[in-house]
């Protein structure tokens, strides 16, 4: 007889479904053992399932397709919550199964209880607890439908008896995949569009993720309208590549040029972006928004029209409403400070006359020279994501995904566990951070015991670097944000994976041309600069007061010698090239 499992198991089958991350436990045997019974789906097995969400997410997010993921009842699903809220801040459709105590002890405070539908519910699109199995599978197919059309989390909370109980059966219904749809504004709003753009005498564009897949639409539009195009850091991949309007990024981890191009504009199109830091805005701009979510419109910034469709389909559609433009003056300007930013950026990025400790621009400088021309990039939360998003070029083919929105440490090596489950043929490079490796350092074993060929370079400062910066920033004096780290490569190689510590700045190309070329998972320990500063593109008042209190504050600490060693790896670096 067909178990409710075997009904669970054949509906995302059906939907396209080819693996689920997880940790087994005795409330989800009947799963998993349907899984087990069942072919053309994996169990991607790993050691936390915190990494289960994050590779469910990564998958995801490289190919637009549902994911799932798995967890036993009590602590194995609340293990979840933290990737699952990546994935749903992400906005990328992942199904999670979460196993549940005996249902008749629900409400006993029973050995593990706890109420998943409604803890995971700030986490998710869709929450349901599964009581009987007259309620599959219709509301696991609301779940999956939810999920894919909002672009988010589901949660089916499913008691572990129920797995085992015979399936009441289900009408045939058509797989549960994306359906491809046009969707653009009405007419009259686009021609309000067009009259604030015709308007206007500097146009600036703002480019987010919803940029994916209408790239030959963006570079019309920028085209036409003679505009500079900034992007957020979702956007990176999808926006600046065969782009001859390309200005850079803007934001905290963005650069001058960009934020320039915003505020030097008279009219700002955002395409596909939910930007959230309201401080690099343009002050004095008329604002039109394009967002497929209604819901996003104006809650960043005031505007002036909001759009509500896809990037490709509504600029298709302004397009034809668009006066030919010659005034070419904001474009090149921002362009030209661009090309200067770009330059001031990369002379960083060098082996600085084999001076110790490495420079982390010149790490992402040499893993980007040196990745396949159609690898995914995955840098961890911190200093990592701000050296990638200056240092890594993107060419259309490559990827890059990250905990962008939700911001969690230990993301790299977990997403990079999906990524590579995924798509096992394509180079995977986890830009890890020393802090987040060491999260959720039993992924490592992960590698091996799924023979995952990941490649992770590990920016091993001895810090919690970023929160460092921060802290300078905000006047702190650094406290409690030192690691005392092994040798990674060591803890690699026991492990059964390639490892290389590096610490002089001549052995770095060599140590990752050797790792990217192993047939197999490859660890490469960098040594960088703990001082290095990631200087945001406008800098506050409030700033330069916190970093005066900072500088005062820690030599009267007796801790002097920081400053000097901050000033030589920034200051001194750059007075003497």
């Amino acid at each position: 007889m067909t178990t409710v499992a075997d009904t669970i198991v054949q509906i995302i089958k059906e939907a396209g479904v080819q693996r689920v991350y997880g940790i087994p436990g005795d409330s989800l045997n009947g799963f998993t053992d349907a899984l087990r019974r069942s072919d053309g789906i994996t169990w991607e097995h790993v050691r936390h399932e915190e990494a289960a969400a994050f590779a469910a997410a990564a998958e995801a997010a490289l190919t637009g397709e549902l994911a799932v993921c798995a967890g036993s009842c009590g602590p194995g699903n609340l293990h979840l919550i933290n990737g699952l809220f990546d994935a749903n801040r992400s906005r990328v459709p992942v199904l999670a199964i979460a196993a549940q105590i005996p249902g008749p002890e629900i409400g006993s405070t029973y050995f593990q209880e706890t109420h998943p539908q409604d803890l995971f519910r700030e986490a998710a699109v869709y929450t349901e607890l599964v009581s009987y199995p007259e309620q599959l599978p219709r509301v696991l197919e609301i779940a999956m439908r939810t999920a894919i059309e909002r672009r988010g989390v589901a949660v089916v909370v499913i008691p572990g008896e129920v797995f085992l109980k015979d399936s009441v059966g289900r009408r045939p219904s058509a797989p549960i995949v994306y359906s491809p749809r046009v969707t653009r504004p009405a007419d009259a709003e686009l021609a309000a569009a067009a009259d604030i753009l015709n308007g206007a005498k500097r146009v600036t564009i703002l480019a987010g993720a919803g940029v994916e897949g209408a790239h030959p639409q963006l570079i019309d539009i920028a085209g036409a309208l003679r505009a500079p195009v900034v992007h957020a850091m979702r956007g990176k991949e999808f926006v600046e590549y065969d782009n001859p309007y390309d200005v850079g990024m803007t934001g905290l981890l963005g650069f001058s040029s960009g934020y320039r191009a915003m505020e030097a504009c008279d009219a700002l199109l955002m395409l596909g972006t939910d930007f959230p830091y309201q401080q690099f805005y343009p002050s004095k701009a008329k604002i039109i928004q394009v967002d497929i979510r209604g819901e996003n419109l104006g809650r960043r910034t005031p505007i002036d029209l909001g759009l509500v469709g896809s990037v490709k389909d509504t600029v298709e559609a302004l397009l034809p409403l668009l006066k030919e433009r010659t005034d070419t003056k904001h474009l090149e300007s921002s362009r030209s400070h661009y090309l200067k930013a770009r330059k001031s950026l990369d002379d960083l990025a060098v082996n600085d006359r084999n001076r110790t400790p490495i420079h982390p621009q010149y790490v992402a400088r040499l893993i980007s020279e040196l990745s396949s021309e159609d690898a995914v990039f995955i840098p961890d939360v911190g200093s990592p994501v701000v050296w990638a998003a200056r240092y890594l070029r993107m060419n259309g083919s490559r990827r890059l995904i990250g905990s962008f929105n939700h911001g969690s440490m230990a993301n790299a090596l977990s997403q990079a566990v999906g990524a590579q489950a995924s798509f096992p043929g394509r180079q995977v490079v986890a830009l890890a951070g020393d802090g987040g490796l060491a999260m959720l350092f039993g992924e490592l074993l992960t590698l091996v015991q799924n023979k995952l060929p990941v490649k992770i370079v590990v920016f091993n400062n001895s810090s919690l670097n970023f929160v460092e910066v921060e802290m300078k920033a905000a006047g702190f004096v650094n406290y409690g944000t030192g690691l005392e780290n092994p040798d990674f490569a060591r803890v690699a190689e026991a492990i059964g994976i390639h490892g290389q510590r590096v610490e002089k700045p001549d052995e770095l190309e060599s140590a990752l041309r050797t790792a990217f070329a192993h047939d197999g998972p490859a660890l490469v320990d960098v040594v960088t600069a703990r001082q290095e500063l990631s200087i945001p593109p406008a800098i506050t008042a409030e700033q330069v007061k916190g970093f005066t209190l900072y500088a005062l504050r820690t030599i009267m600490s007796g801790r002097g010698d920081e400053l000097i060693d901050l000033a030589d790896t920034n200051v001194f670096r750059r007075l003497f090239d």
